[in-house]
Order: C-alpha cells, then sequence, then structure tokens
C-alpha cells in the first residue's frame, strides 16, 4: 500500500492519546490557500492527471436543475465510465479498492464498479472557508479528543489534521447547510439473504448543524449536530419519533438522545443510542455510532492517522439519490446495489485506523476509514470482528448542493458480509430534500411539542 505522508511522518502519526493539543503552527498554516486548499486537502492533481487539480468546486447548477425542487440533478449526467470493475478484473485495481469492495466483487459474479472520470465538486461558503483557516492555529482539543473546544465553530476544526482523531471531528463537523433540511420520506431498506428487498421505516426526517449556526444567538455553543424524525411506516413503527443531539464536549455533555413510542405515550431518555447499539429501524444491520459513517464519543477505540491514498469512492452520486431509474426497488439487484445507479471515482483519502482499545467492549475489534480529503462527507469503512474477519462494509455517496455551496452525504449502503445481507440508509427518491430557512427550534419542532408532553422522563 502507497501512502502520502507528507508532515505526517515527522509527526509520528500518534494514535490520538495526547490531550489539549492540536493547533498548528502559523508557518504550517501558510500552506492553507497555497498548496493545500484552505480546508486542508492537497491542491494539486496526482502526477497520473487522474485526479485534478482542485479549483473551487461545483457552484454552478446544470440546465436540468429546477431551483427548489428538492432534487439535485447531475451536472455530469452525459459522461461515461472511463472502465469497469468487475469480479474477473478487481485483482489489477486492488490497491485502489477496500476489502469490502474485494469482498462484493469477489462474491457476486453480478456486481461491478463503473469509474467515471474524478471531479473534485465539494464547494463551501466563503464563511466556512475563514473560519476553517482561523480554526488552523485556533482550535484545540482537550480531554484526549473527547471536547473540542467552542471557538472553533464556524469551520471545519483541524484542516490540518495530525491524528487520527482529528480527521474524525473533521468528518463529524463537516460542512452542509446550517439551517434545517427535511425530507417528507426518508426511506430505508434492508435487503435480505435471498435478495428480498423489504422498506423498514419511511421518516420524516430534520436536520440541523448548530456548529454552523453563528448568527442565531440562542443557540447552544456546545451543541454541534441534531436530527428529528418521526416514522411514517411500516404500520407497526408509525409514530415513533427520535431526536439525537450531539455536543462538543462529549464527556460532560453526553448524546442527548430521546425517543417517543405511541404505545407508551411518553417521551424517554435513550441513552443505549450510542456505540453499537443496533438501530431498530434500520433493520439492527448498523449501529448508532456507523451514522454517516462514524458519530459519537471516540473513547472506545484507538484511532491511528496512516495517512493518504488514492482510492475509488462513491461521488457525485446524483442517479442514486434522485433518479427515477434508481428509484424504491430499482436501486436494488439481488444480494447488492444495482451497479448501474452507482458511480465511483477515483479521490485522495484519508486513511484511519480505529482498533479497540483493552477492556473495551463492541462488537468490532477494528474499522479502517478512508474519508474523502476534501471533506465532503464521503467515503467507506470496512469493519473486522474479533478473529480479524471483515464484517461489515459501508460506503457513503455525495453530491454537491451547487445552489447552496454545500456537500451533502448522507446515503449510505452497508454490507453485513456474516448474514449476506445489506441495508441502504437516506433515500429519498424524486421527492429529494426541502432546505428550511428557519432552525429546528424556530419551526417548533423539539420534541416535547411534537407528541404534545411537557416532561421527559
Amino acid at each position: 500500500m502507497k501512502f502520502t505522508h507528507t508532515w505526517l511522518v515527522a509527526l509520528g502519526l500518534a494514535t490520538g492519546a495526547t490531550a489539549s493539543l492540536a493547533a498548528v503552527t502559523a508557518e504550517e498554516a501558510q500552506a492553507l490557500g497555497g498548496t493545500l486548499t484552505r480546508f486542508g486537502a492537497i491542491k494539486a492533481g496526482n502526477k497520473e492527471g487522474t485526479i485534478p487539480e482542485y479549483t473551487g468546486g461545483l457552484t454552478q447548477a446544470p440546465a436540468s436543475f429546477v431551483p427548489n425542487s428538492g432534487v439535485w440533478t447531475s451536472p455530469y449526467a452525459a459522461e461515461k465510465p472511463l472502465f469497469r470493475i468487475d469480479g474477473k478484473n478487481f485483482t489489477q485495481h486492488a490497491d485502489k479498492l477496500s476489502e469490502g469492495q474485494r469482498q462484493l466483487l469477489k462474491t457476486n459474479p453480478g456486481y461491478y464498479l463503473d469509474v467515471y472520470p474524478t471531479h473534485r465538486s465539494a464547494a463551501y461558503p466563503e464563511k466556512v472557508l475563514k473560519a476553517t483557516v482561523r480554526n488552523a492555529t485556533a482550535c484545540n482539543a482537550s480531554n484526549d479528543y473527547l471536547t473540542v473546544n467552542t471557538d472553533c465553530r464556524g469551520g471545519l476544526p483541524f484542516p490540518i489534521p495530525k491524528v487520527g482523531k482529528e480527521v474524525m471531528w473533521n468528518l463529524m463537523l463537516r460542512y452542509s447547510p446550517e439551517t434545517a433540511v427535511t425530507t417528507d420520506h426518508g426511506r430505508s431498506w434492508f435487503v435480505d439473504a435471498d435478495g428480498k428487498a423489504i422498506m423498514t421505516s419511511d421518516q420524516y426526517t430534520l436536520t440541523e448543524r448548530p456548529y454552523y449556526q453563528l448568527d442565531l444567538k440562542d443557540r447552544d455553543p456546545q451543541m454541534f449536530w441534531r436530527t428529528f424524525s418521526v416514522t411514517k411506516a411500516p404500520g407497526r413503527l408509525a409514530g415513533q419519533v427520535t431526536m439525537l443531539i450531539d455536543f462538543l464536549d462529549m464527556d460532560n455533555k453526553p448524546r442527548r438522545a430521546l425517543s417517543y413510542t405511541p404505545g407508551q405515550r411518553r417521551v424517554k431518555l435513550a441513552p443505549e443510542f450510542a456505540y453499537d447499539t443496533p438501530i431498530a429501524q434500520l433493520g439492527g444491520v448498523t449501529f448508532f455510532d456507523e451514522l454517516f459513517l462514524f458519530s459519537g464519543k471516540m473513547d472506545r477505540f484507538d484511532f491511528k492517522l496512516v495517512g493518504k491514498k488514492e482510492m475509488y469512492i462513491p461521488y457525485n452520486n446524483n442517479q442514486l439519490y434522485f433518479g427515477k431509474e434508481c428509484e424504491a426497488e430499482k436501486q436494488f439487484a439481488g444480494r447488492h446495489m444495482n451497479p448501474a445507479c452507482e458511480r465511483w471515482e477515483l479521490h485522495r483519502v484519508w486513511v484511519v485506523e480505529s482498533t479497540l482499545k483493552a477492556g473495551q467492549r463492541h462488537s468490532y475489534a477494528k474499522r479502517t476509514y478512508f474519508i474523502d480529503e476534501d471533506g465532503s462527507g464521503a467515503g467507506m469503512f470496512d469493519a473486522y470482528d474479533k478473529n480479524g474477519q471483515i464484517y461489515r462494509s459501508m460506503f457513503q455517496s455525495m453530491i454537491q448542493m451547487y445552489d447552496k455551496t454545500s456537500p451533502w452525504a448522507v446515503k449510505g449502503v452497508t454490507y453485513d458480509f456474516n448474514k449476506n445481507m445489506f441495508l441502504v440508509v437516506g433515500d429519498v427518491g424524486v421527492g429529494g430534500y426541502t432546505v428550511e430557512p428557519k432552525a429546528l427550534s424556530e419551526l417548533d419542532l423539539n420534541m416535547e411539542a411534537v407528541v404534545g408532553r411537557e416532561t421527559v422522563r
């Protein structure tokens, strides 16, 4: 395996066990906007020309885009694949494939990866870029990276990451529209070992990122992410309500999770909605700490920053998000995704290895993450059991909301290789998204208001 180390080797690639570290020197920060983009990616393309130079991302909508439709049509719809990777030739591309990708290609004769031209489409508002540059020398963490300074708000906290936990914080605090993003039909699908697709949930969802809501003075400066969902189907789950809230000080202000079940008619705190607790609404095929690749407290694993690597990852997947040809069951092909609905591109990724700490408990012994250097949220991970065998792999695809100057990465596919099953989360089909002009609390969609209860028990 080849990795781009740059400054990483000199720093020893610590696992993140140090406390109250992070800010880089003023001299190191000068690379931002020069050899590095202002969010810390390598600006230049690769020597082969298969990864282009970053030139600002995608901010121009294609002619097919209908404003305020909630659907972001593909700006690259006319492109054809450069080549196809399948079960017969995947060994020729093994160095740029994760173990999970190789496993899928090896065990599913009908599966393939169509590799398209690479577009570094992730683009960000100027205010976010300025805040990110500021954070390079001002932002810091403490308590073994369980706490990030609230002064970091408004930009990526660690644009020049030196340890694995800084990359993971960048993932969790990545930019997406800071005001509420809603969908009336956020569906999740479970596909069993026989290739039968079952919709595990159809939810109204609302997500916001207070970390970027600097103009809202009533925000809790500790709160960085909040999501709210009401289950509409299937009938046995209809009416269930869930809210998750995460804070920058995950030690002193752990995740606040609340749930409402119509049969019990009360709101309850749900501290178990963390770590490797299976998510019931998602068929139990994924854990709470796997939401959007990773979510939650980083106290059970050591996170080692290995370096950078060129990998094929799901990118600019507008067809998978919104294409009518890939709507509902059409996106599946037996025991895997319909490969015609997927788009893969070559990108540089941060490689982070997380290993379970001695004395800690989790269903996995190790996970290896591959996270887009351009901060879009696209990427994947491979998870291993205690015998070192691959257990699950997740692939999270992205689109660029070109009219909002924001990446958006929520649709993910998780394969369980033990059970020969897979899960799709974040499917909205042609219904699309609504980017609300107001924050969640201003929409009066707090948990107690929705269920008509005054207390949380």
